[in-house]
């Protein structure tokens, strides 16, 4: 069988999305497939083994100068493949990439206008690929985003689409109107041209069902899988006690909501030294919200315990959590995912979440940490104040969580529940 997998890149940044989609493309490959991992925007950054394709297609600048300078609509094609260099595209992102959904809702409802508007061009330079150089039995969409793929897709080639969801909805809610209306109209006119979606998470699925009017029979749940290996476990007895944060630096995250619980762990008597490890990718447009935390502890008394160690290499976040004594990322809003909660767990660090989303499933399933109340500094505080305390329970929490990792969330398990998908509707074809 032969899979077209397009993934969405991220410039710089290491994405949740982007990482699950190399690392799915890899281990179908190591499976025996032939899979090509085709990037659009710009190039992915991989952790480890990259085996996306050098081209990129649908690149960030040809999209924003089509978009914004018609001119550009009708340059000749040497020019754009010029524009759509990964060497290009990475100078062009060295300094960060904006993931503000404000200030991308023109151009979101122009990607999802697909090859009826200002983009056709580029869709349809893809799809020329698909068909003459991959000629897939079955084609991977990375996000609802990119649906707009769907119904060329389909009528150039007559195989079967399926659409990954990864969590766009907090992206979708933040374009601001029109655009979000506009976006998810489109979205919901082009989900007929979908054979099949994959969700990340049963909670992502229930979510993106009713949030897009999907019927829920056509969403699959394929729980991202993470390469276990190089994951060693933690020594969480050692000093000081190290509260980690993994995850974008952002507010949808919840740095914030940490800082403020430690700030009341602090206050508790007889506690002994501790500090806040945080790594992340940390987008131009939230170094203030850094900077306001940073400000926030300083005004605690609480400067010194707050290490920020920016975004990290594979290498580096193994070694980052060999450090850590507990995890907790508490984004105040739901989400879909957790790949943070895998990577902590794998090596053994027990962690504290909000009793919402994907989170209750990940916790649940792998038994792995406690949850608490979602947004919730004294709640957050109490769960981890639990830990910090009880060693004997700590260490039983990581235990479990790093044979639950193993157990459910590898890249086996991934690979097992796309298969059958991948497999039933290839040998029905494209509907």
């Amino acid at each position: 069988m032969k899979i077209a997998h397009i993934t969405a890149g991220a410039g710089h940044m290491y994405c949740g999305s982007c990482l699950r989609d190399n690392a799915l493309a890899a281990a179908l490959l190591d499976a025996g497939h032939d899979v090509v991992l085709i990037p659009t925007y710009t190039p992915t950054r991989a952790e480890g083994r990259d085996v996306s394709l050098d081209r990129v297609y649908m690149g960030g600048i040809n999209v924003f100068l089509q978009e914004h300078v018609p001119l550009f609509r009708k340059t000749p094609r040497f020019l754009n493949r010029l524009l759509d260099a990964a060497p290009l595209l990475r100078l062009a992102t060295r300094r960060g990439v904006s993931v503000e959904p404000a200030r991308l809702g023109r151009l979101t409802v122009s990607m999802l206008r697909g090859a009826d508007g200002t983009l056709r061009r580029t869709v349809l330079e893809l799809v020329e690929f698909l068909t003459a150089d991959v000629a897939p039995d079955i084609v991977n969409i990375p996000n609802s985003l990119l649906i707009a793929l769907a119904p060329a897709i389909k009528a150039a080639l007559r195989v079967p689409v399926v659409c990954t969801l990864q969590g766009e909805d907090a992206f979708l809610d933040g374009l601001g109107e029109p655009y979000r209306s506009e976006a998810i109209g489109l979205i919901r006119q082009y989900a007929a041209s979908v054979d099949a979606f994959v969700a990340v998470s049963r909670f992502g699925a229930d979510r993106m069902s009713g949030y897009l009017g999907i019927d829920p029979r056509r969403i699959h749940v394929v729980p991202i899988g993470i390469d276990v290996s190089g994951y060693a476990r933690a020594n969480l007895d050692a000093e000081p006690f190290t509260i980690g944060y993994l995850a974008r630096v952002a507010p949808e995250k919840g740095l914030h909501i940490l800082c403020e619980a430690y700030r009341r762990l602090r206050a508790q008597p007889g506690l002994p030294p501790s500090r806040i490890w945080a790594a992340g990718y940390l987008a131009p447009e939230h170094k203030p919200y850094l900077a306001d935390i940073r400000r926030q502890m300083q005004s605690w008394g609480l400067t010194d315990d707050l290490h920020y160690h920016g975004a990290l290499d594979r290498d580096g976040k193994l070694a980052f959590l060999q450090n850590l004594s507990v995890l907790s990322v508490p984004a105040p809003l739901a989400g879909q995912k957790g790949q943070f909660l895998l990577e902590a767990m794998a090596s053994g660090v027990p962690v504290v979440q909000p009793r919402h989303g994907a989170f209750i499933e990940v916790v649940e399933r792998t038994g792995g940490g406690i949850l608490v109340k979602p947004d919730d500094p004294d709640s957050l505080a109490e769960g981890i104040l639990e830990l910090w305390r009880d060693s004997a329970r700590r260490k039983a929490l990581g235990s479990a969580g790093y044979d639950g990792v193993r157990a459910h969330y590898g890249l086996t398990q991934m690979v097992e529940a796309v298969l059958p998908l991948y497999r039933d509707l290839a040998g029905r074809g494209s509907r």
